[in-house]
């Protein structure tokens, strides 16, 4: 999808997502589960929503004619994950789209035989969920977001943008990102090669990012890296604001730079999620998530925030400006 393209998307999405179960089932129909990482309002979850009912339509499964769909949003909130993840499996739906690790583990914790289809989930295998990419045995398979090479490349990227960069924060939750470990050993790694040093920052709450932001901006040539889960997402404004308030150019994922922050390299949300329909078609139609192997996301998207970047005084390269899917002026 062409940087045009996904701006539509976005931009149209608020108008025309799909409303969480205000019809009436009708008799025979289909029921499907969403838990949703995001908060309700995020136009990153109204576009992936969207792109996901849309997609079921391309299979013929219709809101309302021959399907509900039972939307839940916990953002990023650990209580909500647990007891929307209760509700859903309560309403003993045919088949659950569970987006982000933390959803597939709260669900996975009320049930072990509604199928569960994922996105946004990193190592699926380490965290338990499926017994092999190839083969996940259980009641859970989906589509793999990252593979810890990429969080490299986010580095390369970063250096590219910003070389004065030599210092970077990777700022995460422990409780949304089970994966971290996996990220920052691949960033940790990467580092030395780009003339890079790498302080990782867990936080809890918005007083915790104000003060890793003020910390990584102490001394000359620091960066941020945003891991890519709901946490970070949901307090995107207030990392952006800081970040803005030190000077610090950061990467993370898409909704980043569309919020003010510097840059992004993601793999495209709404794509993934139109992905997922074909699975659970297939799920309708009676085939089991055990047979139904794992599939890795392999497109990803350049997002730059050119008014950002003349803010902290960067000059994007040629390269980098032509290679880009999404540039915001």
């Amino acid at each position: 999808m062409n940087r045009r393209g996904l701006i539509a998307l976005i931009c149209g999405a608020a108008v025309a997502w799909p409303l969480a179960g205000h019809a009436q089932q009708p008799e025979g129909s289909r029921r499907v589960g969403v838990l949703i990482a995001s908060a309700e309002n995020d136009p990153t979850a109204q576009a992936n929503v969207t792109a996901f009912a849309q997609a079921l339509g391309r299979f013929g499964w219709v809101e309302g004619k021959n399907i509900r769909i039972d939307y839940r949003f916990a953002a990023g909130d650990p209580t909500l994950y647990k007891s929307y993840a209760t509700e859903l499996v309560g309403l003993s739906p045919d088949v659950i789209l569970a987006g982000a690790s933390p959803a597939v583990a709260a669900l996975r914790q009320q049930t072990r035989s509604i199928p569960i289809v994922f996105v946004l989930v990193t190592d699926p295998v380490g965290l338990g969920f499926v017994q092999s990419l190839a083969r996940p045995g259980g009641n859970i398979t989906g589509f793999s977001s990252y593979d810890a090479p990429v969080m490299g490349k986010w580095l390369q990227l970063l250096k590219e943008v910003a070389p004065r960069v030599i210092r970077v924060a990777v700022i995460f939750n422990p409780a949304a990102a089970p994966f971290a470990p996996f990220f920052n050993g691949a960033i940790e790694a990467a580092a030395p090669s780009l003339g890079m040093t790498v302080t990782l920052a867990p936080v809890h709450d918005d007083a915790a990012i104000e003060e890793a932001v003020a910390a990584q901006a102490r001394e000359a040539g620091g960066g941020l890296v945003l891991l890519p889960e709901s946490f970070t997402l949901t307090h995107r404004d207030v990392i952006v604001a800081a970040a803005a308030r030190h000077g610090l150019p950061l990467i993370g994922s898409i909704a980043f730079p569309r919020a003010g922050g510097l840059m992004s390299y993601h793999f495209d949300g709404a794509d993934a999620h139109a992905q997922a329909a074909s699975y659970i078609d297939r799920i309708l139609h009676g085939a089991s998530p055990a047979d139904l192997p794992v599939q890795q996301t392999t497109k990803f998207l350049l997002s730059i925030n050119l008014k950002t970047a003349k803010a902290l005084g960067l000059t994007v390269p040629p390269s980098i400006l032509a290679g880009a899917d999404e540039l915001i002026e």
